[in-house]
């Protein structure tokens, strides 16, 4: 399968993704899905970092949509990671829930917020710059 334009949505196992697969995938880029880990184990994004490894996901990833928890620290260090792995160009969006731009504005200072549910608008502008970021690398 060609993974160029490949976008993640990093999401927990009870939230639902369907739209922005279906719409997304409807835009022609294929859309990788992480539900992050069995509960009380690590995530590979974080259990590899000391081999400068992230996992195959992101690894193929040209742009992220985060909708996990900030609330929850193992979350957060997981945000954190895509920074510092992720090639720079590389488009990120946090989905936060209510109050945590302000909580966490540290941590999402170099990522873009989306403080509701993304809409088609939402994932189209997001789908352009994927586009933009694909045209950047070889």
């Amino acid at each position: 399968m060609d993974l160029r334009g490949a976008i993640l949505i990093d999401v927990s196992a009870q939230d639902s993704v369907s739209f922005e697969t279906d719409f997304l995938e409807g835009l022609g880029h294929p859309v990788l899905v992480c539900h992050g880990p069995p509960h009380a184990e690590l995530c590979p994004i974080l259990a590899r970092a000391s081999l400068g490894r992230a996992c195959d996901k992101v690894d193929e990833a040209h742009g992220v949509i985060f909708e996990l928890d900030l609330d929850r620290p193992q979350h957060r260090a997981i945000l954190r990671r895509y920074r510092e792995i992720m090639p720079e160009d590389v488009p990120i969006r946090a989905v936060v829930r209510e109050g945590q731009a302000e909580r966490y504005a540290d941590i999402l200072a170099e990522v873009s917020v989306w403080e509701h549910a993304p809409t088609a608008a939402d994932l189209d502008g997001f789908a352009a710059e994927v586009e933009a970021y694909d045209r950047l690398v070889p």
